[in-house]
């Protein structure tokens, strides 16, 4: 086993960049979160299996920063702390990542729908949360999460550099599931979208003399398409950290390149921050919600004189098409 490579130094400025990082994820994923908890009628499955992602994206963002803004000098109890929840966290986001885009698949391809999908949620339950929980308690248990001197991270712990068998354990706490993911996820978006493709093919001839509420299958909505983004954002932002981890597998002092280490600290802590900008802020039914509460807030703290007049709710759901698509939708995929 080759030596490990020198430490990457991280300066005030990458620093403060991938603190910015996390703390706009951390929001993000609160902001998810605080949807679904405010708006029952948006609970559909997928949007259960996005507010499971959300919970290890604010997680994952939340110990990582703090494993960035301490800049640990060495091994301690809350580096290992840190390390132990930020590898449950980004591993489980990996499981939940490839869940959606599994549940996508059947949803569409096979129509599975009923008892059928309530069991897949219980295995993506146990899978999702169970495996990263064993893997971790592993790590934790012989040692093997510790100071790694931000060589394959951005100035939060993980593996021990210092561990004889640290590839063997950087595989098993994320790397094999990261490269997976780049397999699976592209596989399922690509036969998503060949199924998408035959049914509007299908349908092309009988258009004309089809209704207008049945012209256009529910499978090609505008929100499958953006769940479907989902994997598309794990790989862009997922890929750097894989690069340094080849690197550092490799010796190369490309590992420590300043563009590498930001890209890096950008991609692992901005997922839930990117799941927001989707699912949230460019979301019409959750966005006109979101400012209509935004705007009931600002008025609550103004003297009646000063507010506007006019309702103070959520617009219904009949006004954002909601109640029209939950009747040709797939068991509520997120609504456009």
């Amino acid at each position: 086993m080759p030596p490990p490579a020198p430490p990457t130094v991280l300066v005030p400025s990458e620093r403060a960049v991938v603190l910015l990082s996390c703390a706009l994820s951390a929001l993000g994923s609160g902001l998810l979160v605080a949807t679904h908890a405010l708006w029952p009628d948006l609970r559909s499955r997928a949007r259960r299996l996005l507010l499971f992602l959300s919970l290890a994206d604010l997680l994952s963002a939340a110990s990582y920063f703090y494993g960035v803004l301490q800049d640990f000098a060495g091994p301690s109890w809350d580096c290992v702390l840190q390390g132990a929840l930020s590898t449950f966290a980004n591993t489980s986001s990996f499981f939940w990542t490839v869940a959606i885009a599994l549940y996508l698949y059947l949803s569409i391809v096979h129509a599975a729908r009923g008892p059928r999908t309530d069991r897949l949620l219980w295995v993506f339950h146990v899978v999702s949360w169970g495996v990263p929980l064993a893997i971790t308690m592993a790590a934790v248990a012989l040692k093997k999460i510790g100071y790694d001197a931000s060589d394959v991270s951005v100035g939060w712990c993980w593996i021990d550099l210092q561990a004889e068998d640290r590839v063997l354990w950087m595989l098993l706490t994320g790397k094999l599931w990261e490269m997976l993911a780049y397999v699976t996820l592209p596989l399922l978006y690509l036969l998503v979208r060949k199924h998408i493709n035959r049914a509007h093919e299908a349908l092309s001839e009988y258009r004309p003399i089809l209704s207008e509420a049945h012209r256009l299958p529910h499978h090609s909505s505008a929100a499958d398409k953006k769940l479907v983004l989902i994997p598309l954002i794990f790989i862009c932002l997922r890929v750097w950290s894989t690069v340094r981890f080849v690197l550092t597998l490799c010796g190369s002092p490309a590992v420590r390149a300043p563009v590498l280490v930001v890209l890096h600290g950008v991609g692992n802590t901005f997922q839930g921050g990117a799941n927001c900008i989707m699912f949230v802020l460019c979301t019409r039914a959750v966005r006109t919600r979101l400012f209509s509460l935004c705007c009931c807030c600002c008025c609550s703290s103004q003297p009646p004189a000063d507010c506007q007049a006019g309702p103070c709710e959520a617009p219904a759901p009949s006004k954002l098409g909601e109640s029209q698509e939950s009747s040709r939708t797939p068991e509520g995929l997120p609504s456009t």
